[in-house]
Formats: C-alpha cells, sequence, structure tokens
C-alpha cells in the first residue's frame, strides 16, 4: 500500500514559513520576518496543515521531515531547492 503522495512544491512564501515553523517561531515573529500579518501567516499555515493532512503545526513538520523536503542534519531547518516552485 502506498502513503500519500507528497503535496505539490511549495512557493517561496509557504518554504519560509514551513522553516520558520520547524525552528519554533511564533507566527508574530513569522509575520514581522515575512511582512505579513498575523493572519497572512495563519492563512499559510492553515493552507499547509490542509494540504499536508495534519492537524497542528508540530505533525506538518514532522511530516515535512518524513518526506524529505527539509535538507538533512541542517539547523536551523531549511527546505530543499528542489521542492520549493521557480
Amino acid at each position: 500500500m502506498l502513503g500519500p503522495a507528497r503535496p505539490g512544491p511549495l512557493n517561496t512564501l509557504k518554504a519560509r514559513i514551513l522553516e520558520g515553523v520547524a525552528a519554533g517561531h511564533s507566527t508574530a515573529d513569522l509575520a514581522i520576518h515575512l511582512f505579513l500579518s498575523k493572519q497572512g501567516v495563519d492563512y499559510h499555515i492553515s493552507d499547509m496543515l490542509r494540504k499536508f493532512e495534519v492537524p497542528n503545526r508540530t505533525a506538518l513538520v514532522a511530516k515535512a521531515y518524513a518526506q524529505g523536503l527539509f535538507a538533512p542534519g541542517q539547523w536551523p531547518p531549511r527546505v530543499l531547492p528542489a521542492c520549493v516552485a521557480p
């Protein structure tokens, strides 16, 4: 039986948000660093939760690691360039 397919490539903004979530940054911190509103950050996180079919941020990061979206052994976590849409 095959596992669920990985969502398509992330856009640059979603990749940066995912990296921030994986590094433990709050919504407010991400909003400041990405020049977005807190609601904008929450919107993108909610969209990723839906696409990855997970209930929370912890599960989102775990699934992203499991699907190979992050470069292994790197801190802070970085989404692999191959997983980001041009």
